[in-house]
């Protein structure tokens, strides 16, 4: 479609010819020595006329694109179309010209308007040229602007492929974990390992779907830890202690899916199965007006190998971070006093009203 067709631009396209019609009125006076009345009464229909004329050189800006035709051929089309349109011009002139002598104070305008055809000419070749060039910015901006889209939708699908990736090597992880726990306790525990099984069963249930989701409200990631620290309290017994300090406006704030599982996992499979007494496992969330902050800190062994290297599950949620809030999430790491701690710190996003509701209602039965 023609970007000038549409209604607002039309009309800002039509004004901006008023003061090219005095201008030309000027011309006429001026150099083909027409009186002021004659020259203004030519000006405004020829340019009324002239501006619709110029509209066709959109099409030949798009037969002839910039960087893609050669100097020659962009040359001859737009200077044969500007002598075409300009010729055709001058002649709708003439027969404006006669119509006009048809009144008195312009009687000899037809026998005088051979002096204004060098000047209509030169000036509908030159605003014809005019039209050429303010077609192919707009043609540059569009290209600028379909270039600039491409990349967006290029980093947002590449961003999506990443994420979707990252969350399934999340669940894979925790299964195999699992499992491997299952086959420990069948020749120690059998009816624990039977709890288990069912545990792990349900825990999967409620990740189903999850895959599909770009976040999910911190109350449901919350459900699924009950469910996966139920798992591990088969294993672990009254060595795992877990506490929460969970701040009641958070629990609607949205995160990435299953961003905290592989936190508390490594908080029990890197801190709390290394230590002979067990130990505790505390998760804080709290929230500002514009920032979400969740902290997992756990007994650790500060010797282990693992706390001084991090893992596969750290890297695994600071790379979610990156790539859904890019440099507005933070995630801190650090030990202290036997304490392993990890802080995140993400904008925050609310939940919509009902599901708000729903979550609420969740928590009071």
């Amino acid at each position: 479609m023609h970007p000038l067709l549409a209604r607002s631009r039309l009309s800002i396209y039509t004004v901006a010819w008023i003061p090219l019609s005095l201008f030309l009125g000027y011309l006429l006076h001026s150099a083909a020595h027409l009186t002021w009345l004659a020259s203004i009464a030519l000006a405004f229909p020829l340019c009324l006329v002239y501006q619709f004329m110029c509209l066709s050189a959109w099409y030949s800006c798009k037969s002839a694109p910039l960087g893609r035709t050669n100097a020659a051929r962009l040359a001859l089309t737009h200077a044969s179309a500007a002598v075409l349109v300009s010729l055709l011009w001058v002649q709708l002139g003439k027969v404006l010209a006669f119509g006009l002598s048809r009144f008195t104070a312009l009687r000899d305008l037809n026998s005088r308007y051979v002096t204004a055809i060098p000047v209509l000419f030169a000036a509908g070749f030159l605003l014809y040229l005019l039209a050429v060039a303010y077609y192919y910015v707009i043609l540059s901006l569009e290209a600028s602007r379909e270039a600039q889209a491409r990349v967006m939708e290029s980093t947002v699908l590449a961003r999506d492929a990443e994420l979707k990736a990252l969350k399934a090597q999340v669940n894979p992880h925790f299964l195999f974990n699992s499992l491997n726990s299952i086959s420990a306790l069948t020749s120690i525990d059998p009816a624990k390992a039977r709890e288990m099984c069912i545990l792990l069963a349900e825990f999967l249930r409620m990740t189903l779907g999850l895959g599909e989701k770009s976040s999910i409200p911190l109350g449901e990631e919350l459900h699924l830890l009950e469910r996966f620290l139920a798992i591990e309290k088969v294993r672990f017994g009254s060595r795992l202690e877990m506490r929460e300090n969970i701040q009641a406006e958070t629990k609607t704030a949205l995160i990435p899916p299953l961003l905290l599982q592989p936190l508390i996992e490594n908080a029990v499979t890197h801190g709390i199965a290394n230590v002979l007494d067990g130990g505790v496992i505390s998760l804080t969330a709290r929230c500002t007006a514009e920032r979400l902050t969740v902290a997992v800190e756990n007994t650790c062994d500060p010797d282990a190998s693992y706390v001084r290297r991090g893992g596969l599950g750290l890297a695994n949620v600071r790379r979610r971070l990156e790539a859904r809030y890019g440099n507005e999430a933070d995630m801190r790491v650090a030990i202290e006093a036997g304490i392993f701690k990890v802080q995140l710190s993400l904008p925050l996003e609310i939940v919509s009203v009902p599901i708000a509701e729903t979550l609420q209602e969740e928590a009071a039965r």
